[in-house]
């Protein structure tokens, strides 16, 4: 029996090849530590969900380690997640369940999302930071909180460098969107500006944002555009998750961010928690969550 297996829980993709390359990502962090368990799940739109992962993750085993592998904690993380587990800790009283934090807006996503920009200037040959723009491109939540955390890694990034705009900018459910922060910058007189998408894998708003930068390129022939790529493979990446393994020491049945708040208690009996993802049918939350390749289009 295992004394622990690790449980990589990732949001899924309408798009199998985001799906696919989380699974990717898995097989090379076991080539990272071949002496580790570790499984994969999703939260929605794949093969093996939430509960199956978790039955699969139990077996032969005294400690599920779950690590949500995902950018922002909004209604998935705080609410579907936690309720996961709670139910799995039922069925399996013998195995103790843990569950890591999500992978956050902290200094190493930073450090990833710095060497994407600088791939980015390289790619625009290296131009004046202070007429060139920088647009942060998030996926974009009803959670406030994880808004936030973007337009942290934006103030972070514009602290750190000699740009004289870093801005945010969103796919879907909140604003600004892509093309009004891209306005609002070439109005201010950049003349290059620099797109970071903060996504880990692709997804299917992959061709949609594609589509987006060449319309804007279009419409503003005279400034040069760089757009960049998801960064789930980036080496910062496995090494923040060997940092969460190597931490994981939690108390019995570690809580996870919203696991038994009071808040969140009360809003499965009520169905009014502010961080919830109802599901309204014909109603699109954005779960469509684009990861864009490498693309350079210069003026």
């Amino acid at each position: 029996m295992n004394d622990t297996t690790i449980l990589l829980v990732g949001h899924g993709s309408r798009n199998r090849d985001g799906n696919t390359e989380i699974l990717h990502f898995a097989a090379q962090w076991r080539e990272r530590h071949p002496a580790w368990r570790i499984e994969t799940c999703f939260i929605e739109h794949a093969d093996v969900l939430l509960d199956d992962g978790l039955d699969r993750a139990a077996r032969d085993t005294r400690h599920v380690l779950v690590i949500p592998f995902i950018l922002n904690a909004a209604g998935h993380v705080k609410m579907e997640l936690p309720a996961a587990i709670e139910a799995a800790r039922a069925r399996h009283p013998a195995v103790r369940f843990s569950c890591a934090r999500h992978l956050g807006m902290g200094r190493e996503i930073l450090q990833v999302l710095q060497g994407q920009l600088d791939r980015l200037m390289k790619a625009l040959a290296m131009p004046d930071p202070q007429t060139t723009g920088v647009i942060l491109l998030g996926r974009g939540s009803s959670d406030a909180g994880a808004n936030g955390e973007l337009a942290k890694m934006a103030r972070w990034l514009f602290e750190d460098n000699d740009f004289e705009l870093v801005d945010l900018a969103f796919t879907g459910v909140t604003w600004p969107r892509l093309e009004s922060v891209v306005q609002r910058q070439v109005r201010l007189g950049m003349t290059q500006l620099a797109i970071v998408p903060v996504y880990l894998f692709t997804g299917v708003l992959m061709e949609r944002i594609k589509a987006q930068v060449a319309r804007l390129h279009a419409q503003y022939p005279q400034i040069a555009f760089a757009l960049g790529t998801h960064f789930g493979f980036d080496k910062g990446v496995f090494d923040l998750l060997d940092a969460k393994v190597a931490g994981h020491a939690l108390p019995e049945g570690g809580l996870l961010e919203c696991d038994g708040c009071k808040y969140r208690q009360a809003a499965e009996a009520e169905h009014l928690h502010d961080h919830s993802h109802t599901h309204v049918p014909g109603h699109d939350h954005g779960h469509d969550h684009a990861h864009v390749h490498p693309v350079a289009v210069h003026a």
